[in-house]
């Protein structure tokens, strides 16, 4: 008759690992968890930076002076716009770039290299190329318009209201496409091949395959996704600030922009309202996205 040896040193391998453990609960503690409290508090604050002793509690003052001011609100609709159609285009063209690539051919894996390298750059240093590239004197935009005969003269995509948000936006789906290729490919990847196999003995065409078979395996992949990415566009202010600094007349001040200009003037009182209404309205809309998907999931 066997036993089965327990394992030794128990409590000193669980002391072990808790010190292990311990630097890094430390950081998220420091660095993630108290700037959001403290933000949380300051919120419901008048709060001096010269004079960190008087910080009169106002209540919902700072979240009153917000709401009432009409650069939230503007900042608040270029929000949804940036957003959706930035999500839109980033999913059809990084879904078009990942079936694409695939497929096996001659330099594929160079063709994903240069494809993913932009992910690997910063934002702000994209905004900077992107600036340069919408420049109204001398950028590479107006040129490659004016050699093909669509415009007659040099546009100052950066400095119009009605074009400064097309720009960034342009800038913001050319970076992003490439997050979509990266995680779509490796839903792809995850389909067994026996599926196919059995579609094509049954008779189906690859548009029946992709609706019948990859579309529904991938699915909460895809929902997942969109969601970070909703998430991260959101709070993604540094390609504006680099092409446009949320200019012309606020054009493309977007929620985050907003809150970094409350940070800038020195008021982080409603710098902290801000953040927390942009907190609720995340959490609010990631409830409903999720219950939304998980119910066409179960249907």
């Amino acid at each position: 008759m066997s036993t089965r040896a327990k394992p030794a040193f128990t409590g000193r391998r669980a002391r072990f690992i808790a010190l292990c453990l311990l630097p890094g609960v430390v950081f998220v503690l420091l660095f993630t968890y108290y700037p959001m409290v403290r933000g949380a508090i300051i919120a419901f604050q008048r709060y001096n930076l010269f004079d960190l002793t008087a910080t009169p509690f106002v209540g919902l003052e700072n979240f009153q002076a917000v709401l009432a001011e009409d650069r939230f609100w503007t900042a608040l609709r270029n929000t949804g716009t940036w957003v959706v159609v930035s999500l839109l285009f980033q999913f059809v063209l990084g879904f078009g770039l990942a079936l694409l690539l695939r497929r096996h051919f001659r330099g594929r894996g160079l063709y994903q290299a240069w494809v993913f390298f932009p992910w690997a750059m910063s934002g702000f240093l994209i905004g900077l190329l992107w600036r340069w590239m919408f420049n109204g004197q001398f950028g590479v935009i107006n040129d490659l318009l004016l050699k093909a005969g669509i415009i007659d003269e040099r546009i100052g995509f950066l400095a119009s209201p009605g074009w400064a948000m097309t720009s960034v936006i342009v800038a913001n789906v050319w970076y992003g496409v490439t997050f979509f290729a990266i995680m779509i490919m490796a839903a792809l990847q995850s389909v067994p091949r026996e599926l196919y196999e059995a579609a094509s003995v049954d008779g189906a065409s690859r548009l029946r395959q992709f609706w019948h078979v990859t579309l529904p395996h991938i699915r909460p992949t895809l929902a997942l996704i969109v969601l970070l990415r909703i998430i991260w566009i959101l709070n993604f202010p540094d390609l504006i600030y680099a092409m446009t600094g949320g200019g012309p007349a606020g054009s493309t001040d977007i929620i985050t922009t907003f809150l970094i200009q409350q940070v800038a003037g020195g008021d982080y009182g409603r710098a902290g309202a801000v953040g927390l209404l942009v907190l609720g309205l995340l959490l609010a809309f990631s409830v409903f996205y999720l219950n939304a998907t998980r119910f066409e999931k179960a249907r």
